[in-house]
């Protein structure tokens, strides 16, 4: 398909969210397991999802649309009290149409961002079969509803890359073109990217040989960057693309990408505005300390850990261009960033992708494709056009239906 040349008057949200409706994992699992398996319950505080014993409400801040800001708040809150679009895929569609929004990534609410819950069980062969019956929910219900209007993103069975490999497998083959992963799994109490063992080179290898790409959304670390002890959540709130920040430094030191190099990583949610300091920082670092470094001499709190002559680094950061991986490798998201759109020469106009964020408190809905249309206005029309929805198309291997009526 020939790029676009001039915007069309939509856009591609590459980073969107759904709240689950109560169906999906009691018409998915097998009959003795659904007890077990997630279910939505009414009790004494409301409506919950109940699993392995815990009861997890929904926090209201996840299902703002069509609610006045004055009235925004995490308490707790139904379904029968959320806009439909929320949960089921058809309304959704018609919200999308209303401001804008060609195409979708969705990603999970009661699973958290990349399917922590489901990591923490304790029942690991019900948590497997609860991921599957996400993953065919999403493909086969909610993306089905609308062919063209979503992009398929699945979750994986974290504690086992072996079968997070097949599950990639599986569901690309039937059309997933995103695969949800932590931002940084440690505080999860998995292994990290950079784990000696290379816990994770079977999923690296399976996103790779699928052409799948990984979406990292903030917050699927389950922590918050804190600016100060004791400093009030919005302030934590503010500082959150820290975390994003981290995540792109952590894939650029990883060496990921000289053996994965195929790979593709979206930073969902994390703007962009950061970028280019953290990019010219990566290069100062790499130019005047990867001598030492690259000896095998090791740097730890202050104190020099290790000699020369130990075994290498495992990164080749003689050979390592942290630009070069950028490039081709990361992709930034944004929702409303007028300063990273005024810095786009030096982060790349190939490299940003916009989002919509419904339906939580940070959404541009119902005026996303205005807002959009506004910042980007100064650029010209076929860079509009790549950040709007051509890169999300070429990112994702995606070609959308637009809405004929």
């Amino acid at each position: 398909m020939a790029p676009e040349t001039q915007p069309s008057g939509w856009l591609i949200s590459v980073d969107d969210h759904v709240l689950e409706p109560p169906h999906v994992w009691t018409d998915r699992l097998a009959a003795k397991d659904r007890q077990d398996g997630p279910r939505m319950v009414d009790g004494p505080d409301g409506e919950a999802w109940v699993y392995e014993g815990r009861v997890v409400p929904t926090n209201g801040l996840s299902a703002t649309v069509g609610r006045r800001r004055e009235d925004f708040s995490p308490e707790p809150l139904s379904y029968r009290e959320m806009r439909p679009g929320c949960y089921d895929p058809i309304a959704r569609v018609e919200d999308m149409d209303r401001a804008g929004i060609l195409a979708s990534v969705c990603f999970p609410s009661f699973p958290r961002f990349c399917g922590q819950i489901f990591w923490e069980a304790s029942d690991r062969r019900l948590a497997l079969l609860c991921v599957r019956a996400y993953n065919d929910w999403m493909l086969d219900e909610w993306c089905a509803a609308a062919p063209g209007r979503y992009i398929p993103l699945i979750i994986l069975p974290l504690w086992d890359p072996a079968e997070a490999a097949r599950e990639i497998e599986r569901c690309a083959a039937r059309g997933a073109r995103a695969v949800a992963f932590s931002e940084d799994p440690s505080p999860l109490g998995l292994p990290s990217i950079h784990d000696p063992s290379r816990y994770w080179d079977p999923v690296f290898a399976a996103a790779e040989r699928t052409d799948i790409a990984v979406a990292i959304h903030v917050g699927s670390s389950s922590t918050t960057p804190a600016v100060a002890e004791g400093a009030p959540f919005l302030a934590n709130l503010a500082f959150g693309a820290s975390r994003t920040a981290a995540t792109m430094l952590s894939w650029l030191f990883s060496g990921n990408f000289q053996r994965f190099p195929k790979l593709r990583i979206v930073l969902s949610e994390g703007e962009i505005g950061w970028i280019p300091y953290f990019l010219e920082r990566a290069e100062q670092v790499l130019d005047k300390q990867r001598f030492w470094a690259s000896r095998g001499v090791g740097f730890s709190g202050g104190l020099e850990v290790g000699r020369a002559g130990e075994a290498p680094a495992a990164v080749d950061f003689m050979d390592l261009d942290v630009r070069r991986d950028y490039l081709d490798h990361i992709y930034g998201c944004f929702i409303d960033d007028v300063h990273g759109l005024g810095n786009l020469a030096m982060i790349g106009e190939d490299n940003v992708m916009i989002e919509t964020d419904y339906p939580h408190s940070d959404t541009t809905w119902p005026d996303s494709y205005a807002v959009a249309a506004a910042r980007v206005a100064h650029l010209a029309p076929e860079v509009q056009c790549k950040i709007l929805r051509g890169n999300a198309e070429r990112v994702f291997r995606f070609t959308p239906t637009e809405p004929t009526t």
